[in-house]
């Protein structure tokens, strides 16, 4: 399903260059559970963002369901983003002024569905995630695992390939992060592959393999001028 092959990546902060990734190489094949470990700085979501098309490499390939996709241009992205793949990061993102179905609904709006597919689809989807009684508060209003289960349903909702999670239980509970990565357990066996970035040993056990970038100094050099 996906091939990254010596990917490249830096950044440029005032004046220094970040290198966060140097020849990242990765397979990930259709229906794994991957696990992401590593030290912070390590470039585990500059990897994440790379993988779900929000960032393009500096240097290496990137080849999604044998498509090479390493250069393509923001629409390109953008289509292929909203077609295969749902994100849940660890701080939930949702919109503060909708309501939790609106929330779920919105990924839907933007692929173009109809009104009354989306309709069913997002109460099938709330139910699943056992929020569907909450549905017409709104995100301040629900507790943190609420939340996540919230943007866990938003992500899965247009059914994607691929589900892409940073830290998705770095501000949860005990109870509440088991809530979370059951249900992500349950999403993989449905067939869904899913990469997540943790520093939780306990999540990483649900993951088919781990894969611990290196402990090593991320290289930082004084971009020279005139």
């Amino acid at each position: 399903m996906i091939k990254i092959s010596d990917i490249g990546k830096s950044y440029h902060m005032d004046e220094l260059d970040i290198v966060a990734l140097k020849k990242m190489s990765l397979e990930v094949n259709e229906g794994e559970f991957v696990a992401i470990m590593g030290p912070s700085g390590c470039g585990k979501t500059t990897l994440l963002n790379i993988l779900g098309f929000l960032d393009d490499p500096d240097s290496g390939s990137y080849v999604f369901e044998g498509m090479e996709v390493t250069h393509a241009n923001e629409r390109k992205r953008a289509d292929l983003r909203k077609r295969n793949v749902g994100f849940l990061f660890q701080n939930f993102n949702l919109i503060d002024d909708l309501t939790i179905f609106e929330n779920v609904e919105l990924p839907m709006i933007y692929t173009g569905l109809p009104t009354s597919v989306r309709a069913k689809r997002t109460e099938e989807i709330l139910d699943r995630m056992h929020i569907d009684e909450r549905r017409k508060t709104y995100p301040q209003q629900l507790s943190g695992g609420q939340q996540q289960r919230v943007a866990l349903a938003r992500a899965v909702v247009n059914k994607p390939k691929l589900i892409l999670a940073d830290e998705p239980t770095a501000n949860l509970d005990h109870d509440n992060g088991r809530q979370v990565m059951e249900l992500l357990d349950e999403l993989n066996k449905d067939g869904v592959t899913i990469i997540m970035v943790t520093h939780s040993e306990n999540d990483a056990r649900y993951s088919h393999r781990v894969i611990r970038l290196p402990d090593i100094p991320i290289p930082v050099k004084k971009i020279t001028g005139k």
